[in-house]
């Protein structure tokens, strides 16, 4: 059973009250998205609030909003925010994506989103869980998330998302139909020769030539990290 905490070397994430809990996926996530010329972040579906502080470490003055839909995670979000380093930096809302788009917030350079995802799966009996792993009418859809990053994007703006790749087709789909395009791409692999198991995709307006990279978490041992995931993760995992 998690944790009801963890612990990063410069600050605490408390999730007894959020459905989904840390995990290697979404550090990933927060240590990949490319920050370059970060001025305003949006983190969207906050959950623990952990994208959103793994953004503040990694730039000194980005501005951060996140958006949860569910009450008791985006307060303990803000609980996690309040208590960080860079509490002055985040703020916390509990709104929905289309509640948050209708209050016209100033332009974004970047979005970053662990969307849901689990489409085909039996979904979950708890229901925040439910509605933070599984696409569906109480959750964000992918068409959702595209259409309010091309609303509310600046020109150079950047989305990043993470799926599995079959779901990540769709959402690039999705991307296109709304005038976003892919620009990066990096496949994830638990170990050497393993399937992908997730993508990290980056999307902006201009279509470009795609870079594609590959990380994989396990060294071939499977006994420890890779030399790549320690690196990514060094400024946040107490121990690699």
């Amino acid at each position: 059973m998690p944790n009801d905490y963890f612990q990063f070397q410069q600050f605490r994430i408390e999730q007894s009250q959020c459905a989904m809990k840390v995990s290697t996926d979404a550090c990933l996530l927060g240590a990949a998205i490319d920050l370059t010329g970060a001025t305003r972040l949006l983190d969207i579906g906050t959950g623990t609030g952990l994208l959103a502080l793994m953004a503040a470490q990694r730039h000194p003055t980005v501005d951060i909003e996140a958006v949860e839909i569910e009450v008791a995670a985006a307060t303990q979000a803000a609980a996690n925010a309040t208590a960080s380093p860079w509490a002055a930096r985040i703020r916390v809302r509990a709104l929905s994506l289309a509640e948050y788009a209708a209050s016209q917030p100033a332009p974004l350079s970047h979005i970053v989103c662990n969307p849901p995802f689990f489409r085909h799966s039996l979904p979950s009996a708890e229901a925040a869980r439910r509605t933070a792993r599984h696409e569906g009418a109480a959750s964000l859809s992918f068409g959702e998330i595209s259409a309010f990053a091309a609303r509310f994007l600046l020109p150079t703006g950047q989305l990043t998302v993470l799926l599995p790749p079959p779901e990540m087709q769709l959402f690039a789909v999705e991307a296109t139909a709304a005038g976003l395009f892919l620009r990066t791409r990096l496949a994830v692999r638990h170990r050497p020769g393993g399937r992908v198991t997730r993508h990290i995709s980056s999307f902006g307006r201009a279509a470009t030539t795609v870079t594609e990279t590959e990380l994989v978490i396990q060294d071939a041992t499977g006994a420890a990290y890779s030399a790549r995931f320690r690196a990514l993760l060094a400024g946040f995992y107490l121990a690699l």
